[in-house]
């Protein structure tokens, strides 16, 4: 019962921030210390998932050979300018490739 009662508090929490967000008036938005706040946070927020989903298993800190290599190799298709669903690709044959040669 309390998880649903967090994923509630969690939903309203979120749909009022939005509502913050869509009555903000336009000079506060277009102040640059908050333009390059909004700009940063969501690189920082991918950035930490793609961290944690990348070197943890369950509760504890692993290096997973093949996840670190489709990370490495989706990043080095993202600084070729790769399409998005061609850097999926290329990160999942990465791992898949790894794993089916008995890496990891």
């Amino acid at each position: 019962m309390s998880m649903w009662i967090a994923v509630l508090v969690t939903g309203v929490g979120c749909l009022l921030l939005k509502v913050v967000g869509m009555t903000a008036p336009r000079r506060l938005l277009d102040n640059p210390r908050i333009a390059d706040f909004a700009t940063i946070v969501p690189v920082a927020l991918l950035a930490a998932l793609i961290g944690l989903e990348t070197f943890t298993s369950g509760q504890s800190l692993t290096v997973d050979v093949p996840r670190v290599a489709a990370v490495a190799a989706a990043a080095v298709a993202l600084a070729l300018r790769a399409p998005f669903l061609v850097v999926l690709l290329v990160a999942a044959a990465t791992a898949a490739g790894l794993r089916a040669v008995g890496v990891g």
